[in-house]
């Protein structure tokens, strides 16, 4: 599973130009789900982003995670994650998850994620087609990434 996971002031979701999800200061979560991905690479992913400490301290050091700022997240499905282009120019995905699996997964890891917040964690639409508006602040912008243990 793989969640890229960017630093923003601000960032929404819109289908149709309707915004389906928004926050305010917190991290804009992009995630990937494997063919082979199951609870177990949810649940340390979902931890991870609560707890990872990517905020400023008074002395400006990332010191402070999610929790400690009372921050949002927002996050959006996006199966490109696992895309492949080591050969020729059109990418393969044969890495991803199916859809009825990833979508499974993907609604597993916000439920997760908004337990460790204490509170709700908005999401796009997932299997539509989004646009996706962020300040990433910083820019702060990191790879996670668990291998399922099949791999």
């Amino acid at each position: 599973m793989i969640a890229l996971v960017q630093r923003v002031r601000e960032a929404r979701v819109e289908v149709d130009a309707r915004v389906v999800g928004a926050i305010g200061a917190g991290m804009l979560i992009l995630l990937g789900v494997h063919r082979d991905d199951t609870e177990k690479e949810a649940d340390w992913l979902a931890r991870k982003c609560a707890y990872l400490r990517i905020f400023p301290d008074e002395e400006g050091r990332m010191n402070r995670s999610l929790l400690d700022i009372d921050g949002e997240a927002l996050v959006v499905s996006q199966f490109t994650l696992y895309g492949d282009a080591r050969k020729g120019h059109r990418p393969s995905f044969v890495e991803a998850a199916p859809p009825d699996k990833a979508n499974q997964l993907y609604a597993y890891f916000t439920r997760e994620l908004s337990k460790h917040l204490g509170k709700p964690v908005p999401t796009g639409v997932f299997g539509t087609m989004m646009d996706v508006y962020l300040v990433n602040h910083g820019p702060v912008t990191l790879w996670l990434e668990r291998k399922p243990a099949t791999s």
